[in-house]
């Protein structure tokens, strides 16, 4: 993709004892001369959190069901008085992300983070679930909250290493439910964007996130945490023993 026309973030690659800035074409272009095919910058500038990030990771290949998971965060958010831009992930789900205000705590943006997943799945737990073990999903929608700290997203443009070169491409809230991963590779996203930026055209002020959803979030555990014990709770179960 000619870096002219991508519009870049600010991301750190390391590989070994070799650690590179790419934020701008040149950078773009060393990278590219590496091989370096999927970009995944990180989702804060030095200490401080930049966006909340939801990712929709349907079971299988269906999308259509990530896109429906996406409508709930989106009414998540509404009802929270908050806005997001959305985009596909250039696999097989659906980011939605969420600009924060300056100074918001880690912590904080990831309990609100957790809060929000979790008012997305009670919209309809028919369809959604925040469940972080795969085996508890029962082929619903995974409302991914973890993003929140030292996690990254890949970088709405990048390519990913699939079959068929697909691109994390954003798109239209009202458009969302009538595209697929398919209509944006590496051979059609440049023409698609023209001189346009619409992932920085739809993506809204950054927000302070509301008190209440921060004081619910504090009161979810954290998912990988809860996880790890449920696991080994359940290893117990298997093997007998008593808890």
């Amino acid at each position: 993709m000619d870096g002219d026309h991508l519009p870049l973030g600010r991301g750190i690659a390391s590989a070994g004892d070799v650690r590179a800035l790419c934020n701008d074409r040149r950078s773009l272009l060393w990278f590219a001369n590496q091989r370096a095919v999927e970009y995944h910058p990180a989702l804060f500038v030095g200490d401080h959190p930049t966006h909340m990030v939801l990712d929709l990771d349907p079971p299988g290949d269906d999308f259509e069901l990530a896109v429906r998971g996406a409508f709930l965060v989106r009414q998540a958010l509404d009802d929270a008085g908050l806005a997001g831009a959305v985009k596909t992930s250039g696999a097989k789900g659906v980011h939605v992300f969420v600009p924060v205000a300056a100074g918001t705590a880690m912590d904080d943006l990831a309990a609100a983070t957790r809060a929000l997943a979790a008012r997305a799945e009670r919209v309809d737990p028919a369809i959604a679930t925040t469940a972080f073990i795969r085996e508890d999903r029962a082929g619903k929608v995974f409302i991914d909250s973890t993003r929140a700290g030292g996690a990254t997203v890949v970088a709405a443009y990048s390519p990913r290493v699939r079959p068929g070169a697909p691109v994390s491409f954003p798109v239209p809230w009202s458009d969302l439910d009538r595209v697929a991963p398919r209509d944006f590779t590496v051979h059609t996203a440049v023409g698609l964007l023209k001189d346009a930026d619409p992932w920085a055209e739809s993506m809204p002020a950054p927000q302070r996130l509301p008190a209440d959803l921060i004081e619910e979030g504090h009161t979810i555990p954290v998912a990988r945490v809860a996880a790890m014990h449920e696991g080994k709770r359940r290893a117990r179960a298997r093997r007998g023993e008593v808890s």
